[in-house]
């Protein structure tokens, strides 16, 4: 399958529309050149994200690694920012190292733009956030938005302001009122909404009427654009006019600023029918994005039934007071944050604030509770919906704290096991923690819940509290005769017991859970007694053991679907054969197993895939590919806090110390490095064979880590031209070129010009 190669970075498709702002614009990039964090302050709806993004868009290119997107808006834990920030580097809580210190490893090195965008609600762990990157990683460059400053050292401030406003008299020319970036925010948002808005001598007048009246505020202006869709703009300023009137006393002049926005938005509320503006205002108990299902659960009662609520939703969607995004085949929904606040104003001003929320509260522990029994049989489809509504369930997870509803809290965080196993590790740790310490518990109702939070101190290799929760489990479903539990307990208690050296332990706990498992007809339970076995004997190099146990592991996880099974199986079978020296039997079970990891974003199974193909690359006189495959492996671990596991230590080192001797020191340092520069699909790509996305050296070799134009460039330095020579031949200055070569030097981590010729000259090996 063909990886498209992209620029690094998260910024969404529309960051390059309409913005205007050119003074701000180029004030920020004037002191992006100078400052390490700028910080955009104004009011809700005057546009600031949008600033923020446009100009990160405008200014990706000239970070290494890109410019990349945080958004705040619907974190509402404020001990959840950190994880936020590293969902949005694309980086994954898998394992045991904690989010600061990740962050903190990952940016060390790197060269980019991050905007961190809505801080005013979680201030300060933001403030403390992005003052620890900046001080930790200086090729990081921070643009936040927020309502006030961040108050940290080195911080520049840009105030916002609302757009520039048009001459009142309206006697500018149409070419340069067309310019005016308030006027143009209207006419382009007209013309959006009704097909065939356009300014023209005669509706100008009322045109910049209207975004005067508006105090150049974007979201406001965008409000009333939309109702072009029915009205003019005469009538639209009309009747805007007329509710100002009435919040001022009869008297037409403007209101003070601050009150502006929200008499526009009370405009627009008024002219909603009772259901919409119930559908609103009940959508404003969403954390994040939601579906029309959502909707139909949570929003609609008595007065509104769900069959209504396509039609409502559409509404509010056409008038630009809900955002629609499609997100792969599935159409979300989401508020605007000043909608949001907004919103629940009125939603206890109608008394429903209690009732909405409870509802929203049972909707999800009950749709979660139903989907979690098959999610890992299932789990493509399950985790895509988890990551859609991972947001909605954390309010609600906090919501049962804060109300004392621990034992809910317990079932819900139970229920989403395989999201804290392959998506949020030390998340999960946290809320069973926080859950757990609430009080005396049902031990026997809650055997799960100390499962897990031993399972995940197992992922994070962290034995020391690993055993103590899973004695608990073991305890709990030994009282309270869960046979199936009690299986799960057990053999998960002993690789915790492995993990922590203590062998004998683990081989007690091993028997006993065969034992247990004899009498169950249980796929899910047989298959935790195999993973035992198999890890068991990798810990003991006991390979037949591994062979026979992993064996029957990927029969039966083929014939349930149960992929994280598979996968694990896969490497164990793997790695047992790389171990024996059987390199062609360990290749295409390893590189199943990487496609495995890679459909359902597995990161820790994905760098330790593309450690053991390293290995067998070595082993296979592939050098270059080897130190490469080890290097993007590494990057991957690092990105996701793993630790490599013992038992493959000495298989790595061994693959470094053949490759090294085959490559040279020099040249293995410099094809790792590359490797580590390697986005996550094209090491997956290079590791399957599918390097489609890499662009190719004259001689057929792979340019790695390297972008086309810098590939053109490496190509013609090869051919011994100077810097001048390639940009006549590339049509691009000098001081262009050089700028590239130096990018070349430190992808490569080179320090001359010969280097990168002996790199593309260096012979092409073939895939995996």
């Amino acid at each position: 399958m063909a990886r498209p190669t992209r620029r690094p970075g998260n910024l969404p498709a529309e960051a390059t529309s309409f913005i205007g702002r050119r003074r701000e614009l180029a004030e920020l990039r004037k002191k992006l050149s100078a400052a390490r964090l700028v910080t955009l302050v104004g009011p809700g709806g005057v546009g600031k994200s949008r600033l923020a993004v446009r100009a990160a868009a405008d200014l990706a290119r000239s970070f290494a690694n890109g410019a990349w997107l945080v958004e705040l808006a619907e974190v509402r834990d404020a001990g959840l920012v950190r994880n936020a920030v590293m969902a949005g580097l694309d980086l994954r809580d898998q394992a045991g190292t904690e989010p600061l210190a990740l962050l903190l490893a990952y940016l060390r090195d790197r060269e980019l733009l991050l905007v961190v965008d809505n801080c005013e609600h979680v201030l300060d762990p933001a403030a403390e956030l992005v003052s620890a990157i900046v001080r930790a990683a200086p090729g990081i460059r921070v643009v936040a938005t927020s309502r006030e400053p961040l108050s940290v050292p080195g911080e520049h401030v840009i105030p916002v302001p609302p757009l520039e406003l048009p001459a009142a008299d309206g006697t500018q020319p149409l070419d340069q009122l067309r310019e005016n970036e308030a006027v143009s925010l209207f006419t382009e948002r007209a013309a959006a909404a009704s097909g065939a808005f356009g300014l023209t001598a005669q509706n100008r007048s009322a045109v910049v009427d209207l975004c005067r009246r508006l105090d150049g505020l974007p979201l406001a202006i965008e409000l009333a654009a939309v109702r072009t869709r029915v009205l003019t703009p005469e009538q639209v300023l009309d009747r805007l006019n007329d509710r100002f009137g009435l919040l001022t006393g009869g008297s037409r002049a403007a209101l003070p600023r601050h009150q502006t926005l929200h008499a526009t938005l009370d405009w627009s509320h008024d002219l909603l029918t009772d259901g919409e503006r119930a559908l609103l205002r009940r959508f404003c108990v969403f954390a994040g994005r939601f579906t029309l299902e959502d909707v139909e659960a949570v929003c609609s009662c008595e007065d509104e039934p769900e069959d209504h609520a396509l039609d409502l939703l559409s509404s509010l969607v056409a008038r630009s007071l809900v955002v629609k995004e499609d997100l792969g085949c599935v159409a979300t929904y989401r508020l605007h944050e000043t909608m949001r606040e907004y919103g629940r104003v009125k939603l206890r001003e109608a008394g429903e604030e209690e009732a909405v929320e409870l509802r929203c509260a049972e909707y999800y522990l009950l749709k979660c509770g139903q989907s979690a029994a098959g999610a890992r049989f299932s789990l493509l489809e399950w985790l895509g919906w988890m990551d859609l509504e991972i947001d909605n369930v954390r309010a609600v997870l906090r919501r049962c704290l804060d109300h004392g509803e621990v034992r809910w809290g317990i079932l819900l965080a139970s229920s989403l096991g395989w999201y804290w196993m392959t998506r949020a590790t030390t998340e999960g740790g946290r809320w069973f923690d926080e859950l757990l310490a609430r009080g005396e518990l049902d031990p026997a109702e809650h055997v799960w819940a100390w499962f897990l939070r031993g399972f995940l101190a197992v992922i994070q290799s962290d034995p020391a509290t690993a055993r103590p929760a899973l004695e608990r489990a073991v305890a709990a479903a030994r009282g309270a005769r869960r046979r199936r539990a009690l299986v799960h307990a057990l053999a998960m208690a002993s690789v915790a017991a492995n993990d922590a050296g203590d062998g004998v332990s683990a081989r007690g706990l091993l028997d006993e859970a065969r034992i247990v498992v004899a009498g169950i007809d249980d796929s899910a339970s047989t298959l935790s007694v195999l993973q035992a076995t198999a890890l068991q004997g990798l810990f003991e190099d006991d390979l037949e053991t591994v062979r026979v146990a992993a064996t029957e592991g990927v029969r039966l996880s083929r014939d349930t679907n149960d992929l994280y099974s598979l996968g694990m199986m896969l490497l164990n079978l793997g790695s047992a054969a790389l171990r024996a020296g059987d390199l062609e039997g360990s290749r295409p079970l390893c590189a199943e197993a990487l496609r495995v990891a890679d459909r359902i974003d597995d990161r820790v199974g994905q760098f330790y895939s593309l450690d053991v193909l390293g290995c067998i690359a070595a082993g296979s006189g592939q050098a270059r590919v080897a130190a490469q495959l080890l290097g993007a492996a590494e990057t991957i671990r690092l990105q996701a806090g793993a630790r490599v596991m013992p038992f493959l230590e000495p298989l790595l080192a061994g693959a470094e110390k053949t490759a090294a001797a085959a490559l040279g020191p020099s040249r293995f340092d410099a094809e790792f490095r590359a490797g580590r520069c390697l986005g996550r699909s094209a090491a997956i790509g290079l590791a399957l064979g599918e390097r489609s996305d890499a662009v190719a050296a004259p001689n057929g070799a792979d340019a790695g880590p390297l972008g086309k134009r810098e590939a053109d460039v490496a190509r013609l330095v090869a051919d011994g031209l100077s810097n001048k020579q390639i940009g006549a031949r590339l049509f691009i200055s000098e001081r262009t070129v050089d700028s590239h070569v130096r990018g070349i030097l430190n992808k490569l981590g080179f320090n001359s010009r010969a280097q990168i010729a002996r790199w593309i000259a260096a012979p092409a090996e073939p895939a995996l």
